[in-house]
């Protein structure tokens, strides 16, 4: 089982209602409705450009929704920043890393605690940040420069930082990007551990299908901008929709 709830037991975390989001004449995401569950790990997949990124920036505050409403622990986001979206409970990472690179990899936590939760001292902070890198896989490591972690620890501090507000809810773009395989497991357990230990929420956008089936328990599918697909992982993988526009036949063969 994916999360410690199933998806009909655990009231609504974050909710989506025809949320549209236009670029000039382009509909980067059109009428979308969601329901992310409390304590679920919940799955956003979809081809290149079918507006997962977009979907995910404009929960986080990026962009303002054109159209639409959504609704997080009651509290419309429509409108809010991003740093009002952290503080009320949204952590996220980015598809490419953005760690301050001249900044240890303590000190990227430690802002992140003084930024997202406040009222902290920077030796307060230092310490909350090292329980949080610890959690993650980085202990030892808090000294390091962020420019000179390898790939997967950069992942690894991207993962912190999101947790450095502590959240309630997480949003993930492709953590598990160019990871190998014994990386992609470590990542996996992770993941799993954030949701069932710390009772965080996860609603992640992921293209590597291992990851996503090991850790879902439902799943959203977008194309276009459109909503095509959203149920249990193992039916959403077999839905033609979904095989035409994303996995392909080859992947159905090998299952």
């Amino acid at each position: 089982m994916a999360s410690r709830f199933t998806a009909g037991e655990a009231p609504a975390i974050l909710t989506g209602e025809k949320v549209t989001k236009r670029f000039g004449g382009l509909t980067a995401v059109s009428d979308v409705d969601f329901v992310v569950r409390e304590g679920e790990i919940m799955g956003l997949i979809g081809p290149n450009g079918s507006g997962k990124t977009t979907l995910i920036n404009t929960v986080a505050g990026y962009y303002p929704p054109d159209g639409g409403t959504i609704t997080f622990m009651g509290e419309k986001l429509n409108g809010r920043k991003p740093s009002e979206v952290a503080r009320l409970g949204i952590g996220r990472t980015f598809q490419f890393v953005r760690p301050l690179e001249d900044f240890s990899v303590t000190d990227n936590v430690a802002l992140g605690i003084l930024y997202g939760q406040g009222r902290r001292s920077v030796e307060k902070a230092r310490v909350e940040a090292q329980n949080v890198t610890a959690f993650v896989g980085l202990d030892g490591k808090g000294h390091i420069h962020a420019r000179d972690l390898i790939m997967a620890d950069r992942k690894r501090l991207e993962i912190a930082r999101a947790l450095s507000v502590k959240p309630r809810l997480i949003l993930l773009d492709e953590v598990f990007a160019g990871l190998n395989d014994a990386e992609l497991q470590e990542g996996i357990d992770l993941i799993r551990r954030i949701n069932r230990q710390l009772g965080i929420t996860i609603f992640m956008i992921e293209h590597v299908l291992r990851a996503l089936m090991e850790t879902c328990g439902r799943v959203i599918v977008l194309d276009n901008g459109c909503k095509i697909a959203d149920g249990e992982a193992e039916e959403i993988v077999k839905d033609p929709k979904v095989v035409e526009a994303y996995l392909g036949t080859a992947y159905v063969k090998r299952r």
